[in-house]
């Protein structure tokens, strides 16, 4: 009698690459392979639709038939690893990079990563903003070593192509727009954020996005103000605090903090 995990890894390899024999003997009355092939499909088309559902702008991109081609052979290499289909497809913006037959297209995986962004803060978890009075309670010689904890559903990409344009041109069905995006215009920097209204995609100026980023990355207001040079930190800090970008705060030992330095 095969054990359980020799019978998972015949089923997986049943479900992605066709391998129906041994998982067909290892079964009770040596199931028939036609059936095996009713649950590989259901299983890929599961699966097709999570990403169909993630990826709307790819897929309008490159076409409904080439998408599901291009699913297929991503999630024979890319299973998931979670019961939560919610997490599943991060993967896809790497693979389109270098997936051969959608290389013509350079932004494609700019656009799948700006969409699994997009995702992410959908699905993410609800959090309260951190109560600013709180910080009201930190003396003003502290102040400079707090740290924060961002809202759980913001991100910030930066992307080497327009890419927010063209996810905007398409989800919106404008054709002028799409004409009128250069593609050679350089970098962007996206702030993506849930808020009561939706998911927003914002571009940022590269320094607006650097300050932001430091602070999301648990770099204390000291070190970040220090890094934003030639740049309004007060301003940016009131205006990330008032639309609840932050979830929390700390502070590290002052102590080691001048250890450190």
């Amino acid at each position: 009698m095969p054990t359980l995990l020799e019978l998972q890894n015949a089923l997986q390899r049943s479900l992605l690459h066709r391998e129906n024999d041994a998982v067909s003997a290892m079964l009770a009355a040596h199931v028939n392979q036609d059936r095996l092939d009713i649950y590989r499909n259901t299983f890929l088309h599961g699966l097709t639709k999570v990403l169909r559902l993630c990826f709307p702008v790819v897929q309008r991109l490159v076409g409904e038939e080439f998408f599901e081609g291009t699913a297929q052979v991503f999630i024979a290499e890319h299973p998931p690893r979670a019961a939560w289909l919610d997490q599943y497809g991060g993967e896809f913006p790497e693979f389109l990079r270098t997936f051969p037959p959608a290389t013509s297209i350079a932004y494609l995986g700019d656009i799948a990563e700006l969409e699994w962004a997009v995702n992410g803060a959908l699905h993410a978890p609800d959090t309260e903003s951190l109560d600013i009075g709180r910080l009201a309670t930190i003396e003003a010689d502290d102040q400079g070593r707090i740290c924060f904890v961002a809202n759980p559903s913001l991100r910030l990409l930066r992307l080497g192509q327009p890419v927010d344009d063209i996810w905007h041109a398409i989800l919106e069905s404008d054709d002028e727009a799409l004409r009128r995006i250069n593609l050679d215009s350089g970098p962007i920097h996206l702030l993506i954020e849930r808020r009561t209204t939706g998911v927003e995609v914002v571009r940022l100026d590269e320094t607006a996005w650097q300050f932001l980023s430091e602070l999301c990355s648990g770099a204390t207001i000291e070190i970040a103000v220090e890094r934003a040079v030639d740049f309004d930190c007060a301003n940016a800090l009131a205006e990330h605090l008032a639309h609840g970008r932050f979830s929390s705060f700390g502070m590290p030992d002052a102590s080691l903090t001048t250890t450190a330095a």
